[in-house]
């Protein structure tokens, strides 16, 4: 077909995932400079895109709770997008409905990848790499970017690129006057200020994901110890118990940022401000490469493969345990993949990664 005039990509629905999905999305609008492109994507997850230029509108919705709210949401949903009239889509998720949708809206050309059964749905089919009939392991980052390549892009840049707008600015200034902290502070801390360093604790996949709260509470103490280190804490609301447990153990009182205001947009500001990141393996741990703030990634049932994004500024850390990586988002026996992992060993990674490592002056 001749180039697109107006193109739909739908988007993931996990952040890290959205955020993966930045360098697919830089090439594609370099792909198509002219087309009108569009981004469909889940209400909490517009976010992640505001201030993008690579797209001209962010068309949001939600899911219906019930069955019945679903399906004609689904249909509310096709309507629109019929009448918008695109003439190409390009799916990112796997889903079946993603693709049903696409057909539903009378869109000719979809691409995407030929999975959960929707392959009759798609124009386009890309198959993904199988081995004695399972799915391989590779990394989101490219798997998104295969299907700019298949429409024709030359991109092999695979870098995370996040934007922040003017408003979002001003929430987490806002955010760091109610925490009592300097609305100006920023990175990189220079000598003899302490560090930033923000603790992400939670992880919506599960809690098979989440390192314990004990030993975040002994890294933050000893960030507070030794570095003389800010300590900040990020999570949703559905996260509150983990917060809570660390706050519990910190001898040095860290700061809530879930206390004051934080919403997503926020986020993104506020992480590029701080000098360090720790997280398990899950959203925010992309919108610190999409900054370029260095991170210490805890990893326990799930494959870093499948994460990837050979960012110079992270170290991982993870065991070799027997039973894993599971992918369970519960733990059946006892966490080994986790417990095993200590406060001494992502210490030590995470002064490798600070602009100074000497301890606090006494």
């Amino acid at each position: 077909m001749s180039n697109p005039r107006k193109i739909l990509v739908v988007q993931p629905s996990w952040v890290g995932d959205a955020v993966m999905a930045t360098p697919m999305l830089r090439s594609l609008r370099e792909l198509y400079p002219e087309a009108e492109i569009s981004y469909l994507l889940r209400r909490y997850v517009k976010e992640v895109y505001t201030g993008m230029p690579w797209a001209d509108r962010l068309i949001t919705y939600r899911t219906g709770k019930t069955k019945a709210k679903a399906g004609k949401g689904l249909f509310d949903l096709a309507a629109r997008l019929r009448s918008a009239e695109f003439d190409l889509a390009v799916l990112l998720p796997n889903s079946f409905k993603a693709a049903l949708l696409c057909k539903m809206a009378n869109i000719k050309k979809v691409v995407g990848y030929d999975r959960d059964g929707r392959g009759f749905l798609l124009s386009d089919k890309l198959l993904p790499v199988k081995e004695r009939g399972k799915f391989v392991p590779s990394p989101i980052v490219k798997y998104y970017m295969g299907l700019s390549q298949y429409l024709g892009s030359k991109n092999r840049d695979l870098s995370l690129k996040l934007f922040v707008t003017e408003a979002e600015r001003r929430e987490a200034e806002g955010v760091f006057a109610r925490a009592a902290l300097n609305p100006d502070l920023d990175r990189p801390a220079v000598l003899g200020q302490p560090p930033l360093i923000l603790l992400n604790p939670g992880a919506q996949y599960g809690a098979a994901k989440c390192w314990l709260p004990e030993n975040f509470a002994a890294l933050g103490d000893r960030f507070a110890d030794e570095l003389g280190a800010k300590v900040l804490i990020s999570a949703s609301p559905k996260e509150r118990r983990i917060v809570d447990a660390i706050c519990h153990r910190m001898k040095h009182a860290p700061i809530d940022l879930s206390r004051h205001g934080l919403t997503l947009g926020a986020l993104k500001e506020i992480v590029r401000r701080c000098d360090l990141m720790v997280t398990n393996d899950t959203g925010p741990r992309h919108i610190a490469a999409a900054m370029d703030v260095p991170v210490v990634t805890i990893f326990g049932p799930t494959f870093p493969e499948w994460t990837e994004i050979n960012y110079a500024k992270e170290r991982q850390i993870a065991v070799k345990v027997f039973c894993g990586p599971c992918q369970k988002k519960t733990c059946p026996l006892d966490h080994r993949c986790m417990t095993r992992i200590t406060p001494a060993m992502v210490f030590d990674a995470a002064t490798q990664l600070l602009p100074h490592k000497q301890p606090a002056p006494v």
